[in-house]
């Protein structure tokens, strides 16, 4: 199976546009879009190396950025690159595909927010871990949340982690703090190096 989102963009080639208008109209109304981003910046001192790993529009990231932080954004979509430069200047924004992540830097957490290991291709989601794992500084932290329902088990993603190299070090059931249950229906997990 390929890669869903390139999927719903064959499917629909005015799906990342639609999906770039949704955030801007969120962000309009004064939506709340910052929930992710205050996790992580909790997690880190000012100036800390963030890569936001399938950061879309840049919502998750130009927040860490406004808050002092060094950050990175990496998504597979043109579109939507172009949408977090026009809308958040300041942070790198750049086209990549997670699977072949291959960045100098290493980074102090890593973020991978809003279903991104839903969207992957089934095929890559260990390589994908792998890649992220690899881009972690000393002591560093990846962050990554998703639903139930979306066609990734919670229990083969921890599979997958652990076949990375990652061990868990917190789960939670949202990103605002919540204690992750058996019956969650969202899964936050702060994952390191095993």
């Amino acid at each position: 199976m390929e890669n869903l989102w390139l999927q719903k963009i064959a499917e629909n080639p005015g799906h990342s546009k639609w999906y770039i208008e949704r955030f801007r109209a969120m962000a309009a109304k004064g939506d709340d879009l910052a929930g992710e981003a205050r996790l992580i910046d909790a997690m880190v001192p000012r100036g800390a190396r963030i890569l936001d790993a399938g950061c879309g529009t840049g919502r998750v990231g130009a927040h860490l950025a406004a808050a002092g932080h060094d950050v990175t954004g990496v998504d597979l979509d043109p579109q939507l690159i172009a949408a977090a430069h026009e809308d958040h200047p300041g942070p790198r924004w750049l086209v990549g595909d997670l699977a072949e992540l291959d960045l100098p830097e290493r980074f102090d957490v890593i973020v991978s927010a809003g279903n991104v290991m839903t969207f992957v291709a089934p095929s890559t989601r260990v390589t994908i871990l792998r890649r992220l794992r690899a881009h972690l500084a000393d002591g560093g932290r990846l962050v990554i949340g998703f639903g139930a329902g979306r066609g990734y088990d919670f229990a083969d993603f921890r599979t997958d982690a652990a076949s990375a190299g990652l061990a868990p070090a917190l789960q939670l059931g949202t990103w605002d703090l919540r204690p992750f249950t058996e019956d969650s229906d969202f899964l936050v997990a702060v994952l390191t190096c095993s």
